[in-house]
């Protein structure tokens, strides 16, 4: 394997970010749930800068991304990096990628004083659970995730 480089994505590459995001959730079983537009993405991601991707390259090829940003603890005092989506391409997996990118993550965390690294996995997902806990990941089986969206949301953020 090729030396792993890194680049953070720009608006040129929100075509890009797209597939990938579908890639994942086609994996995931998923895909009929992606609602994301390349305008919806452009405009989050790079006119309200809410979130970040970075990708992990092979030979100048985009093989595996990550699309993270920034939430707070207010125990820590200080922000963290929240991990949204990684998904390494099928061909590329087992390759390094994954945890490269990770491991970049990592680095952007420390640079940047922040406090931790979190993300969720899908409970049936038991390949990437033992790849995060390889990592040294550990779970939070005390927490659950709770969600409001749709038009439960809308209903509720009513005025």
């Amino acid at each position: 394997m090729t030396e792993i480089t890194f680049r953070f994505a720009n608006e040129n590459d929100t075509k890009l970010i797209l597939e990938f995001i579908k890639d994942l959730a086609e994996y995931e079983n998923m895909l009929d749930d992606v609602v994301a537009t390349e305008e919806l993405l452009n405009e989050w991601l790079f006119e309200k800068k809410t979130a970040e991707v970075i990708f992990a390259l092979e030979d100048g090829r985009e093989v595996g991304f990550a699309l993270f940003f920034h939430n707070f603890s207010t125990f820590l005092g200080r922000a963290g990096i929240y991990l949204e989506d990684l998904y390494v391409k099928p061909e590329y997996r087992s390759k390094g990628y994954g945890k490269g990118l990770i491991k970049k993550l990592a680095q952007i965390a420390v640079e940047r004083n922040c406090g931790r690294l979190e993300w969720s996995c899908l409970d049936w997902n038991q390949p990437s659970i033992d790849f995060y806990i390889s990592l040294g990941a550990e779970p939070m089986d005390e927490w659950t995730v709770y969600r409001i969206s749709g038009d439960t949301l809308k209903e509720l953020g009513k005025k």
